[in-house]
């Protein structure tokens, strides 16, 4: 389960090293199923939307006897209402306890008793939301009604049942993510348990039960001191995304504002299931060992249940043009740090593709501009890396510059060191040898990711649930391939330019 990303992790993943040669063998050594595949899948992947709004994707792929399944729903934290933040990933949390028919010893006795516990939960909240003017008597007695009510609930369950038994018949990276811009779940099994995964799917999508759900909102409330309050880089990320967004939503943090948090309530957790796992909202992507007629009957018989209901109309407020240079100090005992962001269009827009491009060039590897430039001959840096595409990409977004400074040195000089690297960028082209290179490098990743079922799966499903098509890594290829370093430089001047951006430092106490 994830919520919103660390800066450390994104460095990691930007700075893995695929030498040149490495990249040259992957690209002309691929096996031919693979190769194969790369050209004709779209002949390949049978699509189909149901009647109830759920689109679906199958790719027959018989390498193993195994399966991959994803489920996204175009819904995020991008959907929570102002004061409801946090909804997205703890919704992702509740999504594991069970169903009416799942995990519970009887149903009956759950019901009554899930209902004391709403009611005195929420009078729990009501009174704490006073603050000072809150009776703390009441509060402690009221809270020692919740916890016995729990204890006896707990008696009447048996606790994370979907993990149980999906593990005890074969299953391997069974987990689910919430973004800015969806929710996923997504596991892999033995072929012969394919119905298994429909009949608990359909069943959680349709019945869930928000089983511990105080027990869980206080565990999100611990990842968040873990992870943001109490880490630098979820500091600098959260105070630097806030910062670059004045009205849209992806100024928000993921796992939500801890105010907001704190006072979720179980009808706040209902209305936002319904507003987002509705069918329309929701894609099905299969590929493995399967039988594509098969299948489709198995998602259609159990799946099919699910009642369309119509999704509302959200009014999105726009993030205004950024008028001038936005600066921010954030105060932290950690080694000093800097982020600069610069807002630019999402995707499909084929400027899109020039930054996928500007960020390989940047950043990726040790044979990357930064690196070489600046952690190695200059030695101002311990890492520096770039990222196309932050918070999310349902709307436009970040190219987004992360740095950590090497001491002695000043965050000034590298600032400004960072600044010149983009001041070439936008006056001198891209040579062709260099443009080669990283046209290889993406490439060979995108070959790469394509490998697996679970890789497959997920790339498929992300492009279906974010543009409503998942073709979009048919024709990737090609659209990289036809950049020129002149697009290169024209891209840069119009995007990465002072009053676009926003930089946040962090410094020490």
């Amino acid at each position: 389960m994830t919520a919103t990303p660390k800066i450390s992790q994104i460095r990691s993943f930007l700075l893995s090293f695929i030498p040149l040669l490495f990249i040259i063998m992957i690209l002309f050594m691929i096996t031919p199923l693979f190769a194969q595949e790369g050209t004709d899948l779209d002949r390949r992947v049978h699509s189909f939307t149901m009647k109830n709004g759920i689109r679906v994707l199958i790719m027959e792929r018989h390498i193993s006897p195994t399966v991959s399944f994803y489920i996204r729903f175009r819904a995020g934290a991008v959907d929570e209402s102002e004061g409801k933040t946090g909804l997205a990933h703890l919704l992702e949390h509740m999504m594991f306890k069970g169903t009416e028919t799942i995990g519970t010893k009887n149903i009956r006795k759950e019901r009554e008793l899930r209902a004391e516990i709403r009611k005195t939960g929420d009078r729990l909240d009501q009174e704490r939301a006073k603050g000072e003017k809150a009776d703390g008597k009441l509060i402690e007695k009221l809270g020692e009604r919740l916890a016995a009510i729990q204890k006896t609930h707990r008696r009447w369950y048996r606790s994370n049942e979907i993990d149980r038994i999906y593990n005890e018949n074969g299953a391997v990276h069974m987990n689910a993510s919430t973004g800015q811009d969806m929710i996923t779940y997504h596991v892999s099994l033995p072929a012969n348990k394919a119905e298994l995964w429909a009949r608990i799917e359909a069943d959680r999508m349709t019945n869930p039960v928000f089983r511990e759900f105080y027990q869980e909102r206080d565990v999100v409330l611990e990842e968040r001191r873990q992870r943001t309050d109490s880490d630098p880089d979820g500091q600098l990320y959260e105070k630097f995304a806030a910062a670059a967004f004045m009205v849209h939503p992806y100024r928000r943090p993921v796992i939500g504002w801890a105010n907001d948090i704190a006072y979720l309530s179980l009808s706040d957790m209902e209305q936002f299931f319904s507003l987002t796992h509705a069918p329309g909202k929701m894609v099905i992507t299969v590929v493995g060992d399967v039988n594509t007629a098969k299948i489709r009957r198995l998602i259609e018989s159990y799946f099919g249940r699910i009642p369309a209901r119509p999704s509302p109309v959200r009014h999105e407020t726009k993030e205004p043009q950024q008028a001038g240079e936005k600066m921010i100090t954030v105060r932290f005992d950690a080694r000093e740090q800097l982020a600069i962001g610069y807002h630019k269009p999402a995707p499909p827009s084929p400027d899109n593709y020039r930054f996928d491009l500007i960020e390989a060039i940047l950043s990726r590897g040790r044979t990357s501009r930064f690196h070489k430039n600046l952690v190695e001959t200059l030695g101002i840096a311990e890492s520096v890396s770039a990222a196309n595409g932050l918070p999310g990409s349902r709307y436009p977004n970040l190219f987004t510059i992360f740095a950590t400074l090497r001491h002695p040195h000043k965050l000034d000089k590298l600032a400004d060191a960072i600044d010149n690297m983009i001041d070439d960028l936008k006056k001198v082209p891209v040579t062709d040898r260099e443009l080669r290179k990283v046209k290889n490098q993406l490439q060979a990743d995108f070959i790469k990711r394509q490998n697996s079922n679970e890789g497959l799966a997920g790339m498929m499903s992300y492009y279906e649930a974010l543009l409503g098509d998942w073709r979009y890594i048919v024709n990737y290829e090609k659209n990289i391939e036809k950049i020129t370093p002149q697009e290169l430089k024209d891209a840069a001047n119009r995007y990465l330019v002072h009053d676009n951006r926003t930089i946040a430092i962090m410094k020490k106490d």
